[in-house]
């Protein structure tokens, strides 16, 4: 290999490592971000809501729930994944309460805030549609280990049973993880090759 050859390897490397550096932190970002929003509008309705689960979940030997783990579960829900609660008879049914009480507006606030990071993360890549779109859907590197973790924290026992309240983990791997950020960074990614 000459040197202009091991020079080039190098450069390309360079650039796919801060293309991944920039995803990672841009997902991660956008995460936080969307969590966030998700808070502040909802926090308050949220906590009265979960008193009535808490105080079952008292009854039974545990704890209330959280106020950041309802959002967490709000949040999900706004990427589509359900809220899995226990049956009285020992099965579980899926909850996704984004249907009212102003609370749909938040279904627009995951696809907005990962296509900005998706456009972050590709606006310093040099390149055509497709290269910026890699670069933009890059965020699910960040996104998809905070949903991981998402799920697995949010998770809450009812007391002494083995009945919890949690998100749906196939879904919030799956959709909120993957799917959502790899399209709709993509899509933000794609979208500076017109603005820059």
């Amino acid at each position: 290999m000459t040197t202009t050859e091991s020079a080039s390897v190098a450069r390309r490397r360079l650039v796919t490592r801060g293309v991944l550096g920039r995803g990672v932190v841009s997902g991660v970002l956008a995460w936080l971000a969307g969590y966030l929003v998700a808070y502040v509008a909802r926090a308050d309705a949220v906590a009265e809501t979960l008193r009535s689960v808490g105080f079952v979940s008292e009854l039974l030997g545990g704890t209330a729930v959280p106020t950041w783990k309802g959002v967490a579960w709000l949040f999900g829900n706004a990427h589509f994944v359900d809220v899995r609660f226990p049956t009285p008879f020992g099965g579980t049914q899926a909850v996704n309460v984004l249907t009212g009480d102003g609370t749909a507006a938040l279904l627009v606030v995951p696809a907005l805030v990962l296509a900005v990071a998706g456009a972050l993360a590709a606006v310093a890549r040099a390149g055509d549609l497709v290269e910026r779109a890699t670069a933009g859907a890059a965020v699910a590197l960040g996104y998809l280990p905070v949903w991981v973790l998402t799920v697995a924290l949010g998770t809450h026992a009812l007391g002494d049973t083995e009945a919890a309240i949690a998100l749906d983990p196939v879904t919030g791997i799956l959709v909120a993880g993957v799917v959502y950020p790899v399209v709709f960074g993509a899509l933000g990614g794609a979208v500076t090759t017109k603005l820059v």
